[in-house]
Formats: C-alpha cells, sequence, structure tokens
C-alpha cells in the first residue's frame, strides 16, 4: 500500500511532538506577545503569598482592592486590576530601563506578584484589620530570596490613599519610624475636624484624606517626611500649621516649572537623612488630569509624567522601604492613559529597590507574630536582635527611636497583661 506525502508528514510531525522533551515543548508554546496570557505585574510570576509561608522573593507587587474611604469619586478598588493590565508590555525580555541603565527583572532580585490582599467592601473596621494583618504576615512570614535574614519590599497597587496606613504600621514594626515622600496633589494630613459632621464613629477619622495624620498620630512617621505636587484648595492657612505640626516639607505643583525638577529633588535628598528608612508614595492624581483622568480627585495644574519619572530617578538612592500607587480608577480613564502612567510609577519604583541592591539598615528581629481576629496581630517583643553599621551616626539615631518604640511596646504589652490578669 502507498501512502500519501501527506500522510507520511502527519505521522513524521506526531512521532516529533510524542517524543518531543518537556524543554522543547515549553520553548515552542512558552512565549507570548504583550496582549497575551493572563495579567499579573509585567508577566512576572504570581502566586497567592499570604496563602504560602514557603515563598522567598526580594521585591513584590500586592494589590489591595479597597476604596471605600474616599471622599469624591469610588472606583479605585479596581485599580490593580487596571495596573496590571496597563503593564502587559513591560517583560522581563524589553525591561531595561534607559533613565536608570538597569534592568530590574534580569539582576540579584526575585521580583514576583503576590496577588491581592483580600479587602471586605462592607465594614471599613474590617477592612483596615485584614490589610494591616495582611502587610504584616507578608513582611513578617517571608525572607529575602538572596538573605533568608532579611525581609522582602512591597509595592502596593491601590485602592484608595488610605491603603497606606496598613503598610506602615507593618513596616513600623520592623524599621520603626518611617520617613514618607507624598507625590499627590492634597495634604492628606488633615484632622477629622476638617470633616465636620454630626455623625461621627473612630473609623470614619481614618479616609484617603486623612490617613498621614493618623500615621502620625500612631507615632508611625519621623519628622522628615515632603510632600510633593501640592496644589490643592485649603480650608484656610491653618491646614499648613498643622501640617507642619506633624513633621512635613511642602513642594508646590508649580516648583516643578518654576525651580525645575532638579530643585524639587535636592529638595527631597536634602529633607530625607540617608540610610534611614523611607516610603515612597505615590497618588496619581499628582499628575496633571490630562495624563490622569482616571483618578477621584482631581486637580488641574498637575505634573507631567516626565517630570515626576525624572524626579523618582533622582531619589534612586534612598532606602525604600516600601511604596504604593494609589487612587487609579479605571472607570474615569481614557485609553489606559491613568493606568499606563501607574505602571511606570511602579516600574521606576521597582529599578530604584533593586539597583540599591539589598537593604542594609537595622531591623528588630525575633518580633513574635499571633495572629487573631480580637488581638493585635503582633503581641510580643522577645529575642531583640540588630545588625549594624555601630559607626554611622544615622544608623545610632534610627536605633535609639527603634529601642524607645520597643520600651513603649513593652509597656503596652505590660499593661494589657494587668489588665487580663
Amino acid at each position: 500500500m502507498k501512502l500519501s506525502i501527506a500522510t507520511l508528514a502527519a505521522i513524521a510531525a506526531s512521532q516529533v511532538g510524542a517524543s518531543a522533551p518537556e524543554a522543547q515543548l515549553s520553548e515552542i508554546w512558552g512565549e507570548a506577545w504583550p496582549f497575551q496570557g493572563i495579567n499579573t505585574f509585567a508577566h512576572l510570576p504570581s502566586h497567592n503569598c499570604l496563602a504560602n509561608r514557603d515563598l522567598q522573593y526580594d521585591i513584590a507587587l500586592v494589590g489591595v482592592p479597597f476604596d471605600t474611604a474616599v471622599s469624591y469619586r469610588p472606583g479605585a478598588r479596581f485599580g490593580p486590576r487596571a495596573i496590571r493590565a496597563a503593564s502587559q508590555r513591560q517583560t522581563s525580555l524589553r525591561g531595561f530601563n534607559p533613565r536608570a541603565l538597569y534592568n530590574p527583572y534580569k539582576e540579584w532580585a526575585s521580583v514576583v506578584d503576590c496577588g491581592d490582599i483580600p479587602v471586605s467592601p462592607m465594614d471599613n473596621n474590617l477592612a483596615f484589620e485584614q490589610m494591616t494583618t495582611g502587610f504584616e504576615e507578608l513582611l513578617f512570614e517571608h525572607s529575602s530570596k538572596n538573605d533568608v535574614a532579611a525581609k522582602p519590599r512591597y509595592i502596593a497597587l491601590g485602592g484608595d490613599h488610605s491603603v497606606l496606613l496598613p503598610h506602615i504600621r507593618a513596616l513600623h514594626k520592623l524599621y520603626g519610624p518611617i520617613n514618607i515622600i507624598h507625590f499627590d496633589a492634597h495634604l492628606d494630613t488633615w484632622k477629622p475636624d476638617k470633616y465636620p459632621s454630626y455623625w461621627h464613629s473612630a473609623q470614619s477619622e481614618v479616609t484617603h484624606g486623612s490617613m498621614l495624620w493618623k500615621a502620625y498620630e500612631e507615632g508611625l512617621t519621623t519628622k522628615n517626611n515632603v510632600h510633593a505636587g501640592l496644589r490643592t484648595k485649603l480650608s484656610g492657612a491653618e491646614d499648613w500649621d498643622d501640617d507642619d505640626e506633624q513633621g512635613w516639607l511642602r513642594i508646590s505643583a508649580d516648583d516643578v516649572w518654576l525651580q525645575g525638577a532638579d530643585h524639587v529633588i535636592k529638595q527631597i535628598l536634602k529633607r530625607i537623612p540617608k540610610n534611614s528608612p523611607t516610603y515612597i508614595s505615590v497618588d496619581i492624581d499628582v499628575l496633571d488630569p490630562a495624563f490622569a483622568s482616571g483618578t477621584g480627585t482631581q486637580e488641574p495644574g498637575g505634573w507631567q509624567p516626565r517630570e515626576l519619572i525624572h524626579i523618582l530617578r533622582g531619589i534612586e538612592s534612598l532606602n525604600i522601604v516600601g511604596a504604593d500607587v494609589v487612587e487609579v480608577s479605571p472607570a474615569y480613564d481614557h485609553a489606559e492613559v491613568t493606568a499606563t502612567n501607574g505602571a511606570q510609577v511602579a516600574y521606576e519604583i521597582i529599578t530604584s529597590m533593586a539597583k540599591s541592591g539589598p537593604l542594609k539598615l537595622p531591623t528588630a528581629k525575633g518580633l513574635h507574630a499571633e495572629y487573631s481576629r480580637s488581638k493585635s496581630a503582633f503581641e510580643a517583643v522577645d529575642d531583640v536582635e540588630f545588625g549594624y553599621d555601630a559607626g554611622h551616626k544615622d544608623t545610632q539615631e534610627a536605633l535609639s527611636e527603634r529601642a524607645m518604640a520597643l520600651e513603649k511596646r513593652l509597656a503596652e504589652i505590660r499593661e494589657l497583661q494587668k489588665q487580663n490578669a
């Protein structure tokens, strides 16, 4: 019996396919164009990090889809999805950052997408408990892939700006008081009485416009903080007095074009002590509405993306212990412009974290975690050890601040023990 050429070709192809090794199959079918596949940030490996404590990595993105502390337009709960979708043209193959001369996805750091922290949209008190415990577990239940004694760093994808508070709470337990660089059109240091209402609760005091005041009240921040990009309308000049009291330097949006982006960089670097834990928070409304229409509280006269990117590159030498990109609300976006800018900002921060190398800051080791919905996630401090450069002045100051914070925490624990005896 004679076989046709087509039949012989089909048989040969089936035999090749059947004997192809796994590596060859992954080479054949493992590639994807940016518009293909499931959306993870920059096509990074994706894990449910909260559900798998054995994972080790150095830098991670984590979504925080919470937006029920806003004062105007909602929708930022969809921000993490939008930012991930807008990041799809980022890949390790094309991850080289020409402004930094560095590819954060191909160097020493293991960078992953940790999925989202589950957050209730029904109960803000419960939501903040979920977020606070989530960030604490992410920090304390995981270690760096390159140094098991070190902790990963996270870029939170919001979500409204109040998600900063639980992140800072967790970081404070690890590093002590944190410097904050706050890119935003608004102060976000407003006291609750700036939102006067007959109806009031303790939880209503925490909004996306008051979370920095709350962080100050809880002793989480230093007095070396910077606002950049401000242009909001105020209740009055007394808003600045409150802001001064909480330790903030204000850089207006107009300073960029009146004095230049390099002036802004110099002001930030002058304010933030070297070798101290620093957090970068980027509210996308720092950009002009022309570049960030997809947000809840637009303010005309903002920055251009290139100015923000240049400033982020100019402060890359700082010790960044955590960051966020917040207030992306895709329902108001046009052609993914806002989300794409948000994804670019996250990429720039990842670049800075990776380029600066592993953190070498004093941290408390031996914080014992006991997670309970009815109690504080961290209820004991034991066997505290520090690793540090004993000759560095800034390090000594950080250690002193950390020691004071630990003494305060121990006093609180003893008081609780007395009450429960």
